[in-house]
């Protein structure tokens, strides 16, 4: 597999390439963004889809608000690999889930793709069909891809496991990694999420790897009703954490924070997560 998940780009600027090379590893280049999303406007609309007998989550909602922000933000769609940029050819949105709620049950990655013509119906359906089918206590969970080989490899002792994953870092700097060990790999991905506010928690900033060519990673905290400020006035709004980690050298400050402002217009018109992911959504 030669990097048949990315187009090479070419027309950035010098700025961007001293930026690789300065700081070459990913893991030594991701910045922190940590805002509160008002889901105020989205929590009163999966009410309304909830009373219409619509299964649709708060998690489905935000995964495909930020579907939409990347295909409206296509720099987030960016990774550095061998010191070269990257656009992703797909955006693809991972994340973990565990087989069973109990602390010992296994995890296993997913990767749901948003295509362009998805919405919050389709992308709902792809979520649940890949979770529920996992957590489908009447049959074995049949394990492909990178979660096979995860659990291969993870059992193999030091002398045979360490040059193997050396190997493969190796493989995946010049992106000649097979293809078998991409498939569902959340690190081979446009963003990961991680729903902490299932867990009653509040958002973390994680960090994100040299492996792979996820760019950004992203938890999502615990909702919660706060007083805010709004035109002079106190007014209790519904409030999220959302943290994340993002490589700087994929785009700049300016160009994160504008992101920001993208998914928060999206949660504030929820109605926009009805219409195909890449809608043209212009914020000022």
């Amino acid at each position: 597999m030669r990097r048949d998940y990315a187009r090479r780009v070419k027309d950035y600027n010098g700025m961007n390439q001293l930026a690789i090379d300065i700081k070459p590893p990913r893991s030594v280049s991701d910045v922190y963004m940590n805002v509160k999303l008002d889901v105020t406007n989205l929590m009163k609309y999966l009410d309304k889809r909830k009373k219409k007998g619509d299964h649709i989550t708060f998690f489905h909602a935000i995964t495909t608000a930020v579907g939409k922000t990347i295909y409206n933000r296509p720099y987030l769609n960016r990774f550095v690999q061998n010191r070269h940029l990257f656009d992703h050819k797909y955006v693809d949105i991972s994340f973990v889930a565990k087989i069973a709620f109990e602390d010992k049950a296994e995890e296993l990655m997913i990767i749901v793709r948003i295509d362009k013509d998805d919405n919050i119906d389709s992308i709902s359906q792809k979520i649940y069909d890949k979770v529920h089918g996992i957590r489908d206590s009447k049959k074995k969970v049949e394990k492909k891809g990178a979660n096979n080989i995860i659990d291969v490899l993870g059992h193999q002792p030091n002398f045979v496991r360490v040059p193997v994953i050396g190997l493969l870092k190796w493989m995946d700097k010049k992106g000649i990694l097979p293809r078998s060990i991409a498939q569902d790999n959340l690190y081979y991905s446009s963003m990961i999420l991680s729903n902490l506010g299932s867990l009653h928690s509040g958002a973390i900033f994680h960090n994100i790897t040299d492996f792979g060519n996820a760019s950004s990673l992203a938890t999502i905290g615990e909702v919660r009703d706060e007083e805010v400020i709004i035109n002079g006035k106190k007014e209790v709004r519904k409030l999220c954490e959302f943290g994340i980690n993002l490589d700087e050298r994929i785009a700049d400050g300016y160009y994160f924070v504008k992101s920001l402002h993208t998914l928060q217009y999206i949660l504030d018109n929820p109605e926009l997560l009805e219409g195909p992911a890449d809608e043209k959504i212009e914020v000022e």
